[in-house]
C-alpha cells in the first residue's frame, strides 16, 4: 500500500512506546519539505520529550522516498508578496536547529532517501544518523540565489580541507558511503534491514548511546567509496577551493579541468557557472566565517543572511532561482547582478551586518533556560 498522507493527516506524526519516541515527517508527495507547521510540531515534541524523564530515545524518519528535501520553496516564493511573511518559520527553524545540535537525549535519524538543504539539518547533527544505499545528500542552496543555512555554515566548515566550500558552492551530491566517510553520517545499513532496525530500536529497554550504538552496529556494514568519488579528489578540491574569491576558485578549477584524469570537473564547473553570482559570494563568505564561529554565532549569522535575502536587500535572485527551478521549471534563471564581477562587495557586507540586539535570533546562553528565546516571545511577535 502506498505511503501517502491523507489531507487531514498531520505533517509530522509522533508515536510513543515506553521510553522511545518516533517522529515521522509526513509529506511524502512533497518529499517531506519543511513547512511552518512541520517546524512548530517538531519543536513542541522535542521540548516536551527532553523535559520528560521517562523519555530516553528519539527516532526520526521520513515517509515515502525522501527523508526531507529541505525548505518549502513554494512557501518562500509565495511569501515574497508580503514583507517578512516567512520570518516566523525561518526564526523557528534556526532556533530549532540549535536545540537539535545540543539535545540532551539520544537521537537517531533513519535516512532512507533524499536528505537535502535544511532537511539534512535533521540528520547530520544527530548522535546517530543511519543512511542506506538510497540516501542522497546535498546543500544546493547557493545555486538558486540562497545560501548554506540551518547550521551548515558551521557543519560544512568543519569538514576536512576545503570539502565544505566545495559542497556549499557546487551543491554536489554525496551518497551513503561518502556521507559516512566524510563524517556527515555515522552508519550505513542496507535499506532492506531498516524496518527491522527501527523495530528493534523501538523495543529497546534502555536508550543510552552505548546501547543504541551496539544495536545499530548489529545491522550496519562497511560501505566503500568508489574510486571516482569526489572524496578521492581532495587534493584538487583543496587546491582550488582554498582560493580567496569565487572568481579565483572558478579560474583554478578551470585550470585543473584541462589536466589528464580530471574529466569529472567539467559537469561540476558547468553547474557552478550557472549558479547565482550573489548566492555564491554570500555562501563562500558564510562558510569561511563559520570556521571561526560557534554554532550559535553561525545560526544568528544565517538568520540575518536569510532575512536579508528574502527581503531582497541586495538582490532578488532567490525568487528568480525558485521560479526557474520550481514554478516555471524552465531552468533559465536571469540573475541580477548577472556575473560575479558585477556583485558589489559592499553589498555583500550589508547582508552580514548585525541586527539590533532585540531583533537577532535569540539563542539562550545559559543551560537552565535553554528553551527560552522562542519566536512567540521575540520582538518580532510583539509587533
Amino acid at each position: 500500500m502506498a505511503n501517502v498522507a491523507i489531507p487531514d493527516e498531520p505533517v509530522v506524526l509522533a508515536e510513543e512506546i515506553d521510553h522511545v519516541r518516533l517522529v515521522t515527517l509526513n509529506r511524502p508527495r512533497h518529499l517531506n519539505v519543511i513547512s511552518s507547521e512541520t517546524v512548530s510540531l517538531l519543536a513542541g515534541y522535542l521540548e516536551k520529550w527532553e523535559k520528560d524523564d521517562t523519555v530516553e530515545l528519539i527516532l526520526i524518519k521520513g515517509a515515502g522516498r525522501a527523508f526531507s528535501a529541505g525548505g518549502d520553496l513554494r512557501m518562500f516564493y509565495e511569501g515574497k508578496k508580503t514583507r517578512d511573511s516567512c520570518l516566523e518559520v525561518v526564526y523557528r527553524m534556526y532556533w530549532l536547529c540549535y536545540h537539535i545540535h545540543t539535545y540532551k537525549k539520544t537521537q537517531v535519524a533513519l535516512v532512507n532517501g533524499i536528505s537535502m538543504g535544511g532537511g539534512a539539518s535533521l540528520m547530520v547533527p544527530m548522535k546517530f544518523s543511519v543512511v542506506t544505499e538510497k540516501t542522497v545528500f546535498a546543500t544546493p542552496e547557493a545555486g538558486i540565489g540562497f545560501h548554506t543555512e540551518c547550521g551548515f555554515s558551521y557543519m560544512l566548515s568543519r569538514l576536512p580541507g576545503r570539502l565544505g566550500e566545495f559542497l556549499a558552492l557546487t551543491g554536489a551530491r554525496l551518497n551513503s558511503a561518502e556521507l559516512v566517510a566524510a563524517g556527515l553520517a555515522t552508519h550505513f545499513v542496507p535499506s532492506e534491514k531498516l524496518p527491522e532496525l527501527e523495530k528493534r530500536l523501538m523495543s529497546l529497554k534502555k536508550g543510552d548511546k552505548d546501547t543504541v550504538k551496539t544495536l545499530i552496529e548489529e545491522f550496519s556494514c562497511n560501505a566503500q567509496i568508489n574510486e571516482d568519488s569526489i572524496l578521492k579528489k581532495q587534493s584538487v578540491i583543496d587546491e582550488c577551493f582554498s582560493k580567496n574569491s569565487v572568481d579565483e576558485i572558478i579560474a583554478s578549477f578551470e585550470a585543473e579541468a584541462c589536466k589528464e584524469g580530471n574529466g569529472w570537473i567539467g559537469p561540476v564547473l558547468k553547474g557552478l557557472k550557472r549558479s547565482s553570482p550573489t548566492g555564491l559570494m554570500i555562501t563562500l563568505r558564510s562558510v569561511r566565517e563559520g570556521r571561526k564561529q560557534t554554532l550559535a554565532d553561525c545560526l544568528k549569522k544565517e538568520f540575518r543572511i536569510t532575512m536579508n535575502i528574502l527581503r531582497t536587500t541586495i538582490s532578488g535572485d532567490v525568487y528568480e532561482g525558485i521560479r526557474a527551478l520550481t514554478i516555471d521549471k524552465d531552468n533559465t534563471p536571469k540573475w541580477d547582478p548577472s556575473s560575479l564581477d558585477k556583485v558589489n562587495e559592499k553589498d555583500v557586507d550589508t547582508v552580514f551586518q548585525a541586527f539590533e540586539p532585540h531583533l537577532e535570533l535569540q539563542i539562550p546562553d545559559k543551560e537552565e533556560c535553554r528553551w527560552d528565546g522562542k519566536y512567540e516571545n521575540s520582538a518580532y511577535a510583539m509587533k
